[in-house]
């Protein structure tokens, strides 16, 4: 076993009083929004001017193969700088990691740390917002097998990965297969080529409501599902993180409870995502909070996941959005929802997409099945590598 700060030639944090930011430029600003892990992303990146970049570059100087690692907020992720990364420097939300290269392969170092973070967000301290300080980093136990070791442990490790992001690239790929689908069935919805009727979602709804307040006495560890927010996105309800729920025998949890095809949308912060209530959940039983509102359509004329891929296009978006910057305070009423307004095909055309979404769904379903597995040995793996404080170790010592 080693220090991590003796088998690193300079451990560091990134600004913490980052330069104010530029419309475009050469040189980027990142932070921990940024590193995933294994990989370095563009999402809404803090562009400096020539003379900030240098000025922060002074300290850090980050080169390809050095390794990023997220410290503030979500801990524990980790990145290596690629060849084709060039002027980039960090806020303090990332810490910077300049493997001796005599001592550590970088990759082998990478995914060790990434195997520490569960310990890692243990260790993190704060109130507003958790995070490790560069000491704690610096003192980590690293697990030093030989240089050749560590590359064969590595190359594992990167096949496995490899094959996990295969399997996330097939899956974006297919949602944006079924989005293609719905403009060459239905045109771009903002624009309505196909001249297809428009009028307002009250047109179509037989009931509508929205969620309960104050059901925190009612949760439990196990029992029917208490569906919020973080449950509902494009066009599904996730059963991740759902909160159970022992509901009481009362009028509000009758009008409140789920059926079979209903349309939830959320009506406060992130306005307009939505969700179908599937079968399973609904002969689970599920009820939904004050956040979401309930739309029980009139499926003879509309199909519920239509709407919802309707409300999630830009078409919806537009919507929401012009509601909100137009509401006194963020959400929407049920006046809101009623004047939305919706492009409404044949509902055979409807169904027909539907049966599309499907079909997608079931190859979605045996994707995520093997990408779950994949995870799962490459925890176990990281598990056995960098956790076995017998065998593993003793070997890697003599060796």
């Amino acid at each position: 076993m080693a220090r991590l700060g003796d088998i690193c030639l300079l451990i560091t944090d990134g600004s913490h009083n980052p330069p104010v930011g530029i419309a475009h430029s050469e040189y980027l600003m990142l932070s921990s929004k940024n590193i995933d892990d294994n990989n370095i992303t563009f999402n809404d990146p803090r562009y400096l001017s020539e003379a900030d970049f240098k000025q922060e570059d002074r300290r850090t100087n980050i080169q390809p193969n050095d390794l990023l690692m997220t410290i503030v907020g979500t801990i524990g992720r980790v990145a290596i700088v690629p060849d084709t990364l060039e002027k980039i420097c960090v806020q303090r939300s990332v810490a910077v990691l300049k493997p001796n290269p005599n001592m550590v392969f970088n990759r082998f170092l990478m995914y060790q740390l990434q195997s520490m973070r569960s310990d890692l967000e243990q260790q993190a301290r704060g109130v507003a917002q958790k995070g490790i300080y560069l000491k704690q980093v610096s003192n980590l136990s690293i697990a030093l097998p030989s240089l050749n070791e560590q590359r064969k442990i590595s190359a594992v490790l990167d096949k496995v990965s490899d094959l996990i992001d295969k399997r996330r690239q097939q899956l974006d790929k297919l949602d944006l297969l079924v989005k293609s689908k719905f403009v060459e069935m239905f045109g771009d919805p903002v624009q309505n080529p196909m001249q297809w009727t428009i009028g307002n979602l009250s047109e179509y709804i037989k009931f509508l409501t929205s969620g309960s307040r104050g059901w925190a006495k009612y949760f439990t560890d196990t029992g029917e599902y208490f569906i919020t927010i973080k449950n509902v996105k494009n066009g599904k309800i996730a059963l991740d993180n759902m909160q159970h729920i022992s509901p009481p025998d009362n009028a509000e949890a009758k009008r409140t409870k789920v059926q079979e095809g209903d349309l939830l949308i959320s009506i406060t912060a992130d306005l307009g995502r939505t969700g179908v209530v599937s079968k399973d959940i609904a002969d689970h039983g599920g009820y939904i909070n004050q956040h979401l509102t309930c739309i029980r359509l009139d499926k003879e004329k509309v199909h519920p996941l239509y709407v919802s891929y309707y409300m999630e296009s830009e078409a919806g978006k537009n919507q929401f959005q012009a509601k909100n910057q137009s509401a006194v305070k963020a959400g929407l009423n049920f006046n809101s929802i009623n004047s939305l307004r919706l492009m409404v095909p044949p509902i055979a055309l409807q169904i027909k997409f539907v049966s599309f979404v499907e079909q997608v769904e079931k190859t979605k379903a045996t994707i995520s099945q093997s990408l779950e597995e994949l995870e799962t040995l490459k925890k176990a793996l990281m598990q056995s590598y960098f956790n076995n404080k017998d065998n593993n170790f003793e070997r890697w010592s003599k060796s």
